[in-house]
């Protein structure tokens, strides 16, 4: 299968070292901003061919399908490029920075019929799988899950360390992630969502922290506080509070509440949550089905993320 990737950053790259452990996947061209570290990437990944323009990649002879790992705010134009060139795509969480954006995504993807699917890593990291078997198998029922979202990120540069071109956002790309995983391990979307946050930052325009609560209708809860100010251990840690136990969590890492390591190392083929994301994508195509986090999968998390910034701007 022959695949393009949109993003030569951060993510980017995660992608394309995961894409590199799945068969039959090759990756032909990649479309940058920076065309000096674009052309970088291309050659360190051997990607034969490299532009700044999005629709000369999607005429690449073969091209099947595209990785969207670009800013934000360029998701939900290159999403619905992408359909319209009728190519298959995945968009890097959040798919768009607004509810609107969102549903256009899902109904161009209903015209076209062609695969869409949503970067919602939480879903596959085999952690977060390892918990959402035991509910499904009903072994656990949740009651709780408390997250924190935790970075230092008062100038806008990204995990490398780089300059970044766009500004990151609590709500619209980390407080996603969480919603998301909510609806998915409660199989329920949120009735309840709110949200209060912190002073707007001068220079970056953005709330630097923030605290969202969400309920289900049949009971569970999630308590998920966010910040960019955090001056400590950065990423998100989850603790799951069960009907029968507790489990704490850091991407692929999973531990009871006694601070005992689980083993996670055989629930998927790979320990790489981003690679079993790719993975499914590919899957998906190759056998004509919806894949899960699709983006109607996805549409009631920015739906919950919507209801959350009217209660912001409300507080």
């Amino acid at each position: 299968m022959k695949i393009g990737l949109a993003g030569q950053g951060a993510f980017g790259i995660k992608h394309l070292e995961a894409v590199a452990n799945i068969p039959g996947i090759e990756v032909i061209t990649i479309t940058g901003g920076n065309q000096e570290s674009t052309a970088e990437v291309a050659k360190r990944f051997n990607i034969p061919h490299y532009t700044g323009d999005l629709a000369e990649s999607l005429k690449q002879p073969g091209l099947e399908a595209m990785l969207l790992a670009t800013p934000t705010q360029m998701h939900a134009a290159q999403a619905i490029q992408t359909m319209r060139a009728g190519k298959h795509v995945m968009i890097e969480i959040p798919m768009a920075d607004s509810l609107a954006d969102s549903e256009k995504i899902v109904q161009v993807a209903k015209e076209t019929g062609l695969i869409a699917m949503a970067g919602h890593t939480r879903r596959f990291n085999p952690s977060h799988q390892w918990v959402h078997n035991k509910i499904v198998a009903g072994e656990l029922k949740l009651l709780q899950l408390d997250v924190q979202t935790y970075f230092f990120r008062r100038t806008n540069m990204n995990a490398l360390g780089k300059a970044r071109s766009w500004t990151d956002h609590l709500l619209w790309h980390h407080a996603c992630h969480t919603v998301d995983l909510f609806h998915y391990q409660t199989g329920e979307t949120a009735n309840v969502a709110r949200g209060v946050q912190g002073p707007i930052h001068p220079g970056l325009g953005i709330a630097m922290d923030m605290s969202i609560q969400m309920k289900v209708a049949t009971g569970a809860i999630c308590t998920l506080s966010l910040s960019f100010n955090n001056d400590g251990p950065l990423g998100t840690f989850f603790r799951y509070i069960c009907d029968n136990g507790t489990y704490l969590c850091r991407y692929d890492d999973l531990f009871d509440g006694k601070g005992n390591q689980i083993d996670v190392s055989q629930v998927d083929v790979s320990m790489n949550g981003i690679e079993l994301q790719d993975r499914e994508f590919f899957a998906a195509i190759r056998e004509g089905r919806e894949p899960n986090a699709s983006v109607a999968q996805a549409l009631p998390a920015m739906q919950v993320l919507n209801r959350i910034e009217q209660s912001l701007d409300q507080g």
